[in-house]
């Protein structure tokens, strides 16, 4: 019995492992952030002069993450109209709350993300990358305030 328990725990711990690399591999981009988010003490927050000033002071990478920070906007913009018109409608034909605010939440949901795609034909997104902004912007932040 207790061989039974050691190779099932040993079959499960393989299992689990070849499920932790799977995903691993599916979300390496994480690694990127990694050593911001990871550390002891946390960088502290920017404000929205901070972002402008990383914008002027960097051509190549400032100008993809203020295109980054407009395709937000418009993701945003996308989101609140979708959460608005697909609640006004679910309560215009139900006029139930429950009913109003899922598709509250889930026009939001939706919006945001016909926003997104909007903004990344639009703005042209898929030609730039704007993970190595982000990063870029993270290191001169930290190199900032360090």
């Amino acid at each position: 019995m207790a061989e039974d328990s050691s190779s099932s725990q040993s079959f499960l711990r393989k299992h689990w492992e070849g499920y932790k690399e799977f995903w691993g591999e599916r979300f390496s981009f994480l690694d990127n952030y990694s050593r911001f988010i990871k550390r002891d003490k946390p960088l502290p927050s920017w404000s929205e002069s901070d972002v402008e000033e990383f914008i002027a002071s960097d051509p190549v990478h400032g100008s993809i993450l203020k295109t980054a920070r407009e395709a937000a906007k418009i993701s945003a913009v996308g989101g609140i109209i979708g959460a608005v018109s697909t609640a006004g409608v679910a309560w215009k034909y139900s006029r139930s709350l429950h009913g109003a605010t899922l598709s509250l939440g889930a026009g939001a949901a939706f919006g945001w993300t016909f926003g997104q795609e909007v903004a990344n034909h639009w703005l042209q997104l898929y030609r730039m990358d704007t993970m190595a902004a982000q990063v870029k912007f993270m290191e001169w932040w930290q190199n900032k305030v360090e």
